[in-house]
């Protein structure tokens, strides 16, 4: 191969690699909890989303739900049958949009998410000893301003949050 032939180098490392390996790093701690209580990566990023929103008496329309936990809708919907299926959440027509569809966290669900969080924040408390408080703030933001920076105009990296 002649010199004229080869791509050129690469000055920056590979940052969607070293974020996916990051993710990967942090998973490998909160997986096995998922797994023992029958949860796939998925399943758990919605239940947080739900979570999260657990105080809306309307629940949270399935649009956001993707949005919020990072799945495109054909995915979600497979997840969300297996999790109804399982008694994690229940889906209901929207009241005010009966083409929308909201979801809520079923007594069952937020349980788990009680008890998964408690293991989940016991890993983030490790991760705070290990870099300090200040760094793990400082990573916090910096992935912020990632996001803000790669969002699409007008969508905020709250919205975009997990």
């Amino acid at each position: 191969m002649s010199e004229s032939d080869r791509p050129p180098p690469f000055v920056h490392r590979n940052l969607p690699r070293l974020l996916l390996e990051a993710r990967e790093a942090v998973m490998q701690h909160t997986r096995p909890s998922l797994r023992e209580h029958g949860l796939s990566d998925q399943q758990w990023r919605v239940l947080r989303v739900l979570g999260e929103h657990a105080a809306d008496p309307a629940g949270v329309e399935t649009g956001r739900v993707a949005r919020e936990a990072l799945l495109l809708g054909p995915s979600l919907t497979g997840v969300l049958t297996r999790m109804e299926r399982d008694g994690l959440i229940t889906r209901n027509r929207c009241p005010l949009d009966a083409r929308r569809t909201v979801v809520r966290a079923t007594p069952a669900g937020l349980t788990l998410v009680r008890t998964l969080s408690q293991t989940i924040e016991a890993h983030y408390q490790w991760m705070e000893s290990q870099l300090g408080k200040e760094r793990l703030a400082q990573l916090y933001a910096l992935l912020d301003d990632v996001i803000s920076l790669e969002a699409p105009e007008g969508v905020s990296a709250d919205e975009t949050e997990e």
